[in-house]
């Protein structure tokens, strides 16, 4: 593709070998997808927060994130691959 490397353009994927594995439920497999999307949870999961003293910051709702994680888990087991 106009003279650039098909490595860069596959660059982020996950390899096919590990999602097959995390559809049938390998754990190590899973873990590397999870791994995988963790960022973009903890993204997803930031949320205006307030401490003891009403201070307002920005931080990860460990709630939300943990949600998240578990239905990503639940995508991949429900996942169906071609054979």
């Amino acid at each position: 593709m106009n003279g650039t490397n098909c490595n860069d353009n596959e660059r982020g994927l996950l390899p096919y070998p590990v999602i097959l594995a995390a559809t049938k439920g390998d754990p190590d497999a899973m873990k590397i997808v999870v791994q995988h999307y963790q960022s973009y949870i903890a993204h997803l999961s930031m949320r205006k927060l307030r401490d003891e003293s009403g201070n307002t910051y920005y931080g990860i709702d460990e709630d939300l994130r943990e949600r998240l994680q578990a239905k990503l888990m639940r995508a991949v087991l429900s996942f169906k691959t071609e054979k």
